[in-house]
């Protein structure tokens, strides 16, 4: 099996970028994000992207480097609301939004890894999300159709990884990472961890290697979204 190991973000985004590329970029929040990979894909100066994300990060971290730098011309999203620079560029009209249900926007990810073209949902029914969408009746239901989304490249974040691309991500920050691992024509994951193949549970590997094609290891802030603390009592 071949080693899809590379030495830094940069080089495993090497031949793949080019301008109004499609970007799969995983994460909720801060939670679970490429943070290396964003970073990488700023320096590349790649411009005029289509990025699809739950959302954009925030004003100085995450996706929210591309909007700064303006490199980021259309979002696929399901929340934006805690990126003042996205909010500005949107009224503004400088960045095109299409606003999608969260479980939409991750069915629709799903889909387009499975190959599937379009499925029909009750999300969103009778609200601006179906406009000018296919609507149909099953059982007396009222259902919209929505596309499967694929990606010129998936940018995905793990836990650990092997040499082969084998993925297990933890907990929360599994989240979106999965199922735009398997939509992207190209994925390019950053792992906390590479460990040695056939150190990795089968049973326990949400992302098999055949849907990798380069992976990194990275170093990670882990930023937290927002940080609420309370007032320590008096003993």
């Amino acid at each position: 099996m071949p080693n899809k190991v590379v030495s830094s973000a940069r080089a495993a985004l090497e031949g793949l970028t080019f301008d109004g590329m499609i970007v799969m970029s995983g994460g909720f929040g801060l939670c679970g994000i490429p943070e290396n990979l964003i970073i990488a894909l700023r320096d590349s100066g790649v411009k005029d992207i289509t990025v699809i994300s739950n959302n954009a990060g925030v004003d100085d971290w995450g996706l929210g480097l591309l909007l700064k730098t303006r490199q980021i011309k259309k979002m696929i999203s399901s929340y934006v609301g805690e990126n003042k620079e996205f909010e500005r560029q949107f009224l503004a009209g400088e960045l095109e939004l299409e606003f999608n249900p969260q479980g939409t926007l991750a069915e629709r990810c799903r889909a387009g890894g499975a190959g599937i073209a379009g499925f029909y949902t009750k999300t969103g029914v009778g609200t601006k999300v179906a406009e000018g969408k296919d609507l149909k009746t099953f059982n007396g239901e009222t259902y919209v159709l929505e596309t499967g989304l694929t990606a010129h490249l998936s940018i995905v974040k793990a836990w650990k990884g092997d040499s082969e691309g084998n993925l297990i991500y933890r907990k929360t920050a599994r989240n979106f990472n999965p199922m735009m691992a398997a939509a992207g024509k190209t994925c390019v994951a950053e792992v906390e961890e590479i460990v040695p193949v056939g150190s990795l549970d089968p049973d326990q590997i949400h992302t098999p290697g055949i849907y990798v094609d380069r992976i990194v290891q990275g170093s990670f802030e882990k930023r937290i979204e927002q940080r609420t603390v309370r007032k320590r009592e008096a003993v």
